[in-house]
């Protein structure tokens, strides 16, 4: 405040306007978004809610994405920890193409990741695999699918909780006769839980908003390969735009609940770190 006071007052002006602009910008996304919000609630009301919980389809669907999203979350945080570690702690040849590879899924249009997931699994290897663990337009490939999104997100925190871990404290293990597993183990990973913790939560919300590689791999049928976001897809196709955005606060209740979760965990510093 001292410090505003004893600037010129055209400075101050010229502050001013610098700050009222950025916060007129900011301010416009920000009531666009509570206008969509606001929008959705008024469209809807707690009978369209209720019968939308009511019908045997949305209930499959709840569960699907319930038990598909939790899968996903384990599947990225089991590949995302040990390439998250690599990256940070590790220089290797082709490291940037390395770095630059596993940004693919989150550059790409999901529908790309859905069509190169469908090749896939038309080659010789990827017959080979159907024939043992059926993909294409099935329940395991509805997992695949999110996972391909999900877990470059959750590589992401991952590094970037492992860039800011000192290897000093993993060093001094290793010193006193711990083992590089050991060290990773007993000192690494409890000082990366809240980054673990951030990683999951981050796939699992990813994965619950997922639809372009589940709508081109895996499909969308009714009671089968339908989860929360393709179910919004169907039924708006059928015109019950009701139902569609029942589902879609339905939606909307969960990423408000996750982001809670990170929040209570003291966990939004790192939502904020670079990816």
């Amino acid at each position: 405040m001292n410090g505003d006071l004893s600037k010129p007052g055209s400075q101050q002006t010229s502050d001013r306007v610098f700050l009222a602009s950025f916060a007129l910008l900011g301010g416009t996304y920000l009531l666009l978004l509570l206008a969509m919000l606001a929008a959705d609630l008024a469209y809807t009301s707690p009978g369209h809610l209720w019968r939308a919980l009511q019908s045997p389809e949305i209930r499959y669907a709840v569960r699907l994405s319930l038990l598909s999203c939790s899968l996903t979350a384990l599947l990225s945080l089991w590949v995302a920890v040990p390439i998250g570690y690599l990256m940070a702690r590790w220089p290797f040849p082709g490291k940037g193409l390395v770095d630059a590879l596993l940004d693919i899924p989150i550059v790409l249009p999901p529908l790309v990741i859905g069509l190169s997931l469908l090749i896939l699994f038309q080659t010789p290897p990827g017959r080979a695999v159907e024939r043992v663990i059926p993909m294409t337009y099935a329940v395991p490939g509805v997992i695949l699918a999110q996972f391909m999104v999900a877990c470059a997100f959750a590589v992401r925190t991952l590094r970037a909780t492992f860039d800011q871990i000192s290897p000093r404290h993993e060093q001094v293990a290793m010193t006193l006769g711990c083992t590089r597993s050991q060290a990773f183990w007993r000192v690494v990973l409890p000082e990366a839980r809240r980054g673990v913790l951030t990683a999951g939560t981050l796939a699992w919300a990813r994965a619950l908003g997922e639809f372009g590689p589940i709508l081109v791999f895996s499909g969308a049928t009714r009671m089968k390969t339908e989860v929360l976001s393709t179910t919004v897809f169907l039924e708006l196709s059928v015109g019950n735009l009701e139902a569609a955005v029942a589902v879609s606060l339905l939606m909307v209740a969960a990423a408000i609940g996750v982001l809670l979760l990170i929040r209570s965990q003291g966990l939004a510093p790192m939502l904020g770190r670079p990816l």
